[in-house]
């Protein structure tokens, strides 16, 4: 129940044309919408796999609003990936995504934020690019944005008193 109002279930043959409408909502920019059709598909098929990978960047998608919310949140889903490699590469995604809503807050501390965030993005496609299938370079596309985005904003960087880390310039 969600404030007094009885939740609807959706068949199960309904579940492709759901995920189909999910990945839609999410090219529109309608990432909330998204994710309640990935939750309503869930509590028909909890071990879907398409629907928790949308449902994690649907919520990675509204970082800018709740990025802390929406980061522990994402996190959360990650052990309900079965394959390790997308495990992997997910963590990696929304790791590089929290470090791009602090760069667009622009807080305070922000760039030494996206420094951690972006590095540890990095860390993770590292990982997942260890166990990719052949041909499969998105880990490893995902690694050089980072690095690049490093490269070339002056304003990404740790504490003055850390030291960078070899090879993000």
């Amino acid at each position: 129940m969600t404030n007094g109002y009885e939740l609807k279930r959706i068949s199960s043959d309904s579940i492709p044309a759901a995920l189909q409408k999910a990945e839609r909502y999410r090219i529109i920019n309608d990432p909330s919408s998204a994710e309640s059709i990935c939750l309503d598909v869930l509590h028909v098929d909890p071990g879907n796999q398409e629907a928790v990978v949308t449902l994690l960047l649907a919520i990675t998608d509204q970082f800018a609003e709740r990025p802390a919310a929406g980061d522990r949140r994402a996190r959360e889903l990650l052990p309900r990936l079965e394959d390790e490699y997308k495990r992997l590469y997910y963590a990696g995604v929304v790791a590089e995504r929290v470090a791009k809503a602090h760069l667009r807050r622009g807080a305070t501390g922000s760039g030494e934020l996206a420094y951690h965030g972006f590095r540890e993005a990095m860390d993770w496609y590292e990982k997942a690019a260890a166990r990719r299938l052949a041909g499969n370079d998105e880990a490893i596309l995902r690694w050089n944005t980072c690095a690049r985005i490093l490269a070339r904003d002056e304003h990404i960087r740790p504490r003055a008193e850390e030291p960078a880390s070899p090879g993000s310039e």
